[in-house]
């Protein structure tokens, strides 16, 4: 664990916040050089990434304060120091494809080749990110006594690190859709129906989300509906 990269005075330069950051910062240049490459305006899609960012923080936050409200009562404050950690993926992405709705319609884009761009972009700026949660030492796995196994967060146990796990998982993800050509929206669907079925099996793993409902967390009940929405639009698709 390496929460804060280095101090210069009172100021703490955290791990956490330079990984979201270059996350960020890379998946819109290349989102940009994409469209240009299609034809597309490029200077629309960084606007859009700026938009996608900011809306993406706060509803991961949103939703990762609402998720942990007993806390946050007593720490207000607390709930805006997002540089050090504590973002709920589920939530930023359901505010940002608001987001990129409203955008798509105001600037006359075509909403589901939009999507199949940055989509690609968005799984690698995940793959970075979590690589920030690993740092940090939170998004922690279960104890396990496989080699792989490290210390952190609270756990006194080697913990699987299950930060690293997704890391690899989305980078593959990146690999797989970022060839593939923008269109109606197979691509976008297609990362759904990866990311949900990935997420669901690696919280059995996960060691800090607290089960809710017949031994399922509540990102393994997101992940369910969300899969098989994606299931059922990805084929219409397919029968077009």
């Amino acid at each position: 664990m390496y929460p804060v990269l280095f101090k210069c005075g009172p100021i703490h330069i955290y791990s956490y916040g330079v990984m979201l950051a270059l996350a960020f910062l890379l998946a819109t240049f290349l989102a940009r050089r994409r469209a240009i490459s299609i034809g597309m305006d490029g200077d629309t899609i960084l606007d859009l990434g700026v938009y996608l960012i900011v809306s993406g923080i706060l509803g991961a936050r949103l939703l990762y304060v609402l998720l942990n409200l007993e806390y946050y009562k007593d720490n207000p404050f607390e709930s805006l120091t997002i540089w050090r950690g504590g973002l709920a993926w589920y939530g930023g992405f359901t505010l940002a494809i608001l987001v990129a709705i409203w955008f798509s319609r105001a600037k006359v884009l075509p909403l589901l080749k939009t999507c199949d761009l940055i989509i690609p972009y968005v799984a690698l700026g995940q793959a970075i990110g979590r690589i920030g949660c690993f740092l940090n030492g939170c998004c922690y796995g279960k104890p396990t006594t496989l080699a792989i196994g490290v210390r952190f967060g609270p756990a006194q146990a080697p913990v699987h690190p299950t930060q690293l796990y997704e890391s690899a998982a989305m980078f593959l993800v990146y690999l797989i859709l970022r060839g593939r050509r923008p269109g109606d929206g197979k691509t976008f669907f297609l990362y759904l129906i990866f990311y949900s079925t990935f997420r669901f099996f690696v919280e059995f793993l996960r060691g800090d989300n607290p089960q809710v409902f017949m031994g399922l967390t509540v990102f393994q009940i997101i992940s369910i509906i969300v899969l098989a929405t994606a299931i059922i639009l990805w084929k219409n698709l397919l029968l077009r």
